[in-house]
């Protein structure tokens, strides 16, 4: 009997160690997959972080402007101040804005730079007010009129009787025309990726609707060639003009010309927003219901005709007439002494811009006529153009800031005429 019960504690004893041997085992398995389930969190922390990454990239941020916060999707009127008044009077510029759902580029339009302009008026508010913010990809801008002033007294000039689209990009403490240009280049102008600035002619001008472009740009080219059918000019911009500046800035930008002064035109119009539809339809911004598809721009050389003496200009041609090397375009007369003389065609081309019949001085710009050149002409020599200055190793030069001498000198006297525009009435 004092042999079974120490054999009975053997057996027991091996009994429960070989239960702790299975526990240990057990709690090892049981540990083994917490392992796994502590490292499985930080797989799915960086698979999150990568997506929430990837998902960054496609999300459309609210747009900041003018000291606003415009949400994607939404559409809304904001108020430019460039302080051109007394403030406790003063009228603040309304500044339309589309902001899209999806990513895109940013594309301004400016209208009423000159006051009397009145067909890039209507075409802004045309196509902001067709816009749907919430199918748009990027954001549109647009300034119906630039220079409020000169709108309310149907002029062309500011109040101080300056030419608003030679002081671009303007400085903070230059005159009255510098502080507009440097409030809008730097506020608006600046934030946006592209520039379209919509025109007429002047001075009882007319153009045929058309792009004015600097094709020795290549970029400038390119972006030409999204208006469709439009007609476009080779043009390069003269010092403080408006698309000077955009460009100097690495804004690509282009000027649209359309009609005259003083009036509206609905053909002008029309034609003017089917081309800034046709524009976003090819920046993929949105699907347009009505664009050029198939039509590409025609390129033209151009330069006025000058009348050779003064008086009375009669026409006998029309805008956007074929014509003739020789062939007259138009006569003046002299009203007292019924002496004339004809202005002639200097070679083969088409009338992209004229004056109305009215009283002329000798020298006044009567007819534009462009002589057109192949897309490929083009694309050549705005491609020779970037080489030769990527060899040479130049640079854009920045603006230099206006010299107290100069703006005192800038101020005009109560008896001076303003400055005469351009012959391009840009």
């Amino acid at each position: 009997m004092s042999r079974i019960i120490p054999l009975i504690t053997l057996i027991l004893l091996a009994l429960a160690g070989t239960v702790t041997a299975n526990e240990r085992e057990d709690d090892v398995a049981a540990e083994a997959p917490a392992a796994d389930s502590d490292d499985a969190p930080e797989q799915d922390e960086a698979s999150s972080s990568e997506a929430e990454e990837e998902d960054g990239a496609d999300t459309v941020k609210p747009l900041e402007l003018l000291g606003k916060t415009v949400q994607p999707g939404t559409f809304e009127t904001l108020h430019w101040a460039p302080d051109q008044s007394f403030r406790s009077i003063a009228t603040p510029v309304p500044v339309l804005v589309a902001h899209g759902n999806e990513p895109g580029p940013r594309l301004c339009l400016t209208a009423a730079v000159h006051g009397d302009e009145l067909n890039g008026i209507e075409m802004v508010r045309r196509l902001m007010y067709e816009l749907e913010p919430t199918e748009l990809a990027g954001t549109v801008v647009g300034v119906p009129i630039v220079n409020l002033d000169g709108f309310r007294n149907g002029s062309r000039y500011l109040s101080d009787r300056r030419d608003l689209n030679r002081y671009f990009p303007g400085h903070e403490k230059g005159s009255a025309a510098s502080r507009l240009a440097f409030s809008l280049f730097n506020n608006i102008v600046r934030q946006c990726d592209y520039l379209v600035d919509l025109h007429t002619g002047s001075q009882k001008r007319i153009n045929q609707p058309q792009l004015r472009a600097d094709l020795d740009k290549s970029e400038v080219v390119a972006f030409a060639k999204h208006f469709g059918g439009m007609t476009v000019l080779h043009s390069p911009p003269g010092d403080g003009m408006l698309r000077a500046a955009a460009v100097e800035e690495g804004i690509v930008a282009v000027t649209m010309e359309a009609g005259g002064p003083n009036r509206l035109e609905d053909e002008a119009v029309d034609y003017g927003v089917q081309a800034l539809e046709t524009l976003l339809e090819n920046l993929d911004m949105r699907k347009a219901s009505r664009f050029w598809g198939a039509p590409q721009p025609v390129f033209f050389e151009s330069e006025w005709i000058r009348a050779g003496q003064g008086g009375i200009l009669l026409s006998e041609v029309e805008l956007n007439d074929q014509v003739r090397k020789g062939e007259i375009l138009g006569t003046v007369t002299d009203p007292i002494s019924n002496t004339g003389s004809a202005i002639i065609a200097p070679y083969d081309g088409r009338v992209l811009g004229m004056a109305v019949n009215q009283v002329v001085h000798a020298g006044f710009a009567a007819y534009r006529i462009g002589e057109e050149k192949s897309a490929e002409e083009v694309e050549a020599k705005a491609e020779l153009s970037d080489q030769t200055l990527e060899d040479n190793g130049v640079k854009p030069e920045e603006p230099a800031a206006p010299k107290e001498e100069e703006e005192a000198a800038d101020a005009p006297r109560e008896e001076e005429d303003p400055a005469p525009p351009a012959d391009d009435t840009e």
